[in-house]
């Protein structure tokens, strides 16, 4: 982990007087890179368009991996379940994956107000109504252009200015990064089904659906979230439509957002005219593309990029954080042309042992399970390089 801890320390010396650092977009990694930068002792402030904290709600799955990387900072309130074990469905088979430790339920819109009132408390000023609309170099340092709901055009000074305002970042774009490559999620609130423990996930590999999977994820004794990750939304809530009145769920409400899709590296620094601009969590594309999920890994790069801020712009965080999600890619190279008997194939394969070493180790740490799985069953590796030489690379994401 990063040498810039999230456990408590003093201020950094020297740092009370730095130069602000200014944060674009209160989302989660952007409230969190805030926060770990206060805890250093250098100032920041956060700029958020919206009027006031109002974060849209979504279930979010991660794994125990989460609590290490917030440290104090997870706020308890974010926490709404527990998840033990994971059942696996594909073309009439089953697979049952218990948890060495429990993956957790988060409620996003929990997790971003508990940020912010621990950014807060830490002395980071948070400017509500600032929408984005520019970014220039002025003199010594960078100026951050708004819209203020209240006074109109503003120049805000900074120093570093980090963009952590989501998947289609202003930031990015006026920095010159290039724009990414979405896919949607669309996830429905349902009831689970009364043969179902809250402390379970469940998840079915349909291909004919969707080149991911679907999924059944509690976040209370009686309720869930059923969803899945597609390539176009349109095409993505039909399916999910489909597979609710197959399967009998009510769907009481949705959810919905556009993911990014890691397909290499994204370097998080750029300059502007010889000044430091960063990038996080989504606005970065710090998604593990195996799953496409990206709250663990997109705090990571807000360590790394505290820790680069801190230490003058290296980061040893974010260097093996580029290892883990090029792992996650190869492996979804590998999945992503997978039809219907392959993944038979693979529930198949899964003995009790190598369930027992996909519960043991989580989906942060990909390198150490992939190369468990093989060294004991050689044949998910020959599955996997099939995979490889037949995948062609992602289509193109949809509209």
């Amino acid at each position: 982990m990063s040498s810039l801890s999230t456990q408590p320390d003093t201020p950094a010396k020297g740092k009370s007087n730095a130069t602000p650092v200014a944060v674009v977009g209160g989302s989660a990694a952007g409230l969190f890179t805030a926060a770990l930068l206060a805890r250093q002792g250098i100032k920041s402030q956060v700029l958020e368009q919206s009027d006031r904290l109002d974060p849209i709600a979504r279930t979010l799955i991660v794994t125990h991996k989460f609590r290490n990387v917030l440290g104090d900072l997870l706020p308890p309130s974010a926490i709404v379940n527990e998840i033990r074990r994971f059942e696996l469905f594909t073309d009439g088979r089953s697979a049952t994956i218990p948890l060495h430790k429990p993956d957790l339920i988060i409620e996003r819109s929990a997790l971003i107000k508990g940020l912010a009132e621990e950014a807060q408390s830490r002395g980071v000023e948070l400017k509500f109504g600032r929408r984005f609309q520019n970014l220039r170099a002025n003199g010594a340092g960078l100026i951050v252009e708004c819209d203020s709901v209240r006074d109109g055009a503003e120049e805000i000074k900074a120093g570093t200015v980090v963009g952590g305002d989501g998947a289609a970042s202003r930031v990015a774009q006026s920095a010159g990064w290039p724009r990414q490559e979405t896919v949607p999620l669309v996830q429905a609130i349902v009831d689970l089904p009364k043969d179902m423990s809250h402390s379970t996930v469940r998840v079915w590999f349909v291909p004919d659906d969707t080149p991911y999977f679907y999924w059944l994820i509690p976040d209370s004794e009686k309720r869930g979230v059923l969803g899945l990750i597609g390539e176009s939304t349109q095409s993505t809530r039909r399916h999910l439509e489909r597979f609710m009145e197959k399967r009998h769920f009510e769907p009481q409400s949705f959810q919905g957002a556009r993911i990014p899709l890691y397909k290499k590296w994204i370097p998080v620094k750029r300059e502007v005219e010889g000044k430091p601009v960063y990038l996080v969590g989504d606005a970065a594309g710090q998604v593990k593309v195996t799953t496409i999920g990206g709250l663990v890994t997109g705090f990571r790069g807000a360590l790394g990029v505290a820790e680069a801020i801190a230490n003058g712009g290296s980061s040893s965080e974010l260097r093996r954080l580029r290892w883990e999600l090029d792992v996650h890619l190869l492996l979804r190279k590998a999945l992503h042309r997978f039809q219907q008997p392959d993944y038979s194939r693979l529930v198949d394969l899964l003995d009790t042992q190598a369930r027992q070493q996909l519960g043991e180790h989580s989906r942060d740490d990909a390198l150490k399970v992939v190369l468990r799985l093989f060294m004991r069953e050689p044949r998910l590796l020959l599955m996997g390089l099939r995979g490889l030489l037949t995948s062609g690379g992602f289509p193109a994401a949809r509209p």
